[in-house]
């Protein structure tokens, strides 16, 4: 696409001037960019094969306070560096920022190997289980956002309430309302596109001023790419407007939450056969796509860690708001955890569990991680489920709160076994974390009620 650079259209741009900046970024244990920016010269002559960052990076909490009791690094170790190494083949233009290109890096350790607890290093890790089968894995992850007439500092001023959104009334798939939101829509599509991201659409989501943005298709590795720094992009270009996007899975009790459905299919090394489709099946699915889909159903539990990774996160999966609560299978049925939507080569798997909040790396790792088993182990896949799952009895739920994911993911021996212990105690941390720290703080909910009551 256009936006996407060869280093020799780098060098040329840089000599004449029309890119001054590179920004050399990794996505860090939440999804986010992390990374620093040089001038263009210094980054041809001295960092195009490395540069340097503090291991600290992947020890924070969202707020980039340092959290204790991380065994890859921690004040004991001195919080060294480690290695970032540029990946040539995400290099594109940032057109929405003048004069700027960004390349995505690796975090290495200083012999050159990737750190197994580094986002990007995880999903390659499962990609190189998927290429030892001859499988390739082609992925799509929808994202969903609040957008408001404000900025982050009025929104902090308003102390987060009360906050205008971008529209007033319900807008799922309302042109009217979009057209209004269209200065801001329409430069986060053209914006995405020029550098390089094949946005197809966007559409009015169900809340007011709740906005998706729907991308193609592509390599697992090079969605979760784009996939971040869309989110990124979407921020940055919302400032440049002085509007703010909150990306939380559910911002407002009352409003429906933002979800990040994940598309998975699998084909083989060329990527040209679809493994999932079979015409002689009644659904066109083929025993693969079975398995795989029965693996998800069978570790959806243990994986929704890496699905809904915060204390909010679990606000949204309510009842009667297209948020799943059942962790069960339907053809075409936003009620249930998974769906099997497409036809023919394009048949495909949705899981509709995950928050826009998600880290996309972690969430196709378990995807990969949970179907792979279920593949390797033939899994028999249940009956489709037909009706409002919401409502039906006896199905198995999705974990009502972080604590329950913890002790899903923790308990579970299928991806301790696909991503290793030392990955899943890291992130297992990470969530503790999260919900020490929640469990520790008043909210204005109990303030509110108890002030005065208690």
């Amino acid at each position: 696409m256009a936006g996407n650079l060869t280093l020799n259209e780098l060098e040329t741009a840089i000599a004449d001037g029309t890119i001054d900046t590179v920004i050399v970024a990794f996505p860090d244990m939440q999804g986010r960019l992390v990374g620093k920016r040089f001038t263009g010269r210094f980054f041809l002559d001295s960092a195009i094969n490395e540069t340097h960052a503090c291991n600290y990076l992947l020890t924070v909490d969202i707020d980039m306070e340092p959290v204790p009791g991380y065994k890859a690094a921690s004040w004991e170790k001195g919080y060294g560096d480690f290695v970032l190494k540029p990946d040539i083949t995400t290099l594109r233009r940032i057109p929405w920022l003048e004069g700027t290109a960004l390349m995505l890096a690796d975090v290495c350790d200083h012999h050159g190997e990737d750190l197994a607890h580094a986002p990007r290093s995880i999903l390659k890790a499962q990609l190189k289980r998927l290429a030892d089968r001859d499988m390739k894995a082609f992925f799509a992850s929808e994202l969903e956002f609040y957008a408001f007439n404000e900025t982050t500092e009025s929104a902090s001023g308003k102390r987060w309430r009360g906050l205008k959104t971008m529209g007033d009334n319900i807008e799922d798939y309302q042109i009217l309302q979009t057209t209004k939101n269209e200065p801001l829509l329409r430069a986060i599509r053209n914006g995405l596109m020029g550098a390089g991201i094949p946005i197809e659409n966007s559409k009015g989501e169900w809340g007011p001023g709740q906005e998706e943005v729907n991308i193609r298709y592509a390599e697992a590795l090079e969605m979760a790419d784009w996939h971040v720094i869309m989110k990124n992009g979407i921020k940055e270009i919302a400032h440049l407007q002085n509007r703010a996007v909150t990306f939380m899975a559910k911002w407002r009790y009352d409003l429906a939450g933002s979800s990040s459905h994940i598309h998975s299919s699998l084909w083989d090394a060329s990527g040209k056969k679809a493994l999932f489709s079979d015409p002689k099946d009644t659904l066109g699915m083929s025993a693969t796509m079975k398995s795989w889909l029965a693996g998800h159903l069978a570790h959806a539990g243990e994986m929704t860690a890496f699905l809904a990774p915060y204390i909010n996160s679990y606000k949204r999966f309510q009842v009667g708001t297209f948020a799943p609560t059942k962790t069960v299978w339907s053809v075409d049925n936003r009620t249930a955890g998974f769906r099997v939507v497409g036809e023919g080569k394009s048949v495909r798997t949705e899981c509709r569990i995950g928050g826009s909040d998600l880290n996309p790396y972690l969430a196709f790792s378990g995807l990969i991680a949970a179907g792979l088993h279920g593949i390797d182990e033939k899994l028999e896949l249940e009956p489709a489920f037909a009706g409002d799952a919401y409502y039906a009895a006896d199905l198995p739920e999705v974990p009502k709160t972080l604590r329950d994911a913890i002790a899903a993911l923790d308990g579970s021996k299928v991806l301790r076994a696909a991503l290793g212990d030392e990955v899943v105690e890291h992130y297992l941390h990470t969530a503790r974390w999260e919900q020490h720290e929640y469990d520790r703080r008043v909210t204005d909910w109990e303030l509110q009620r108890g002030f005065e009551r208690y």
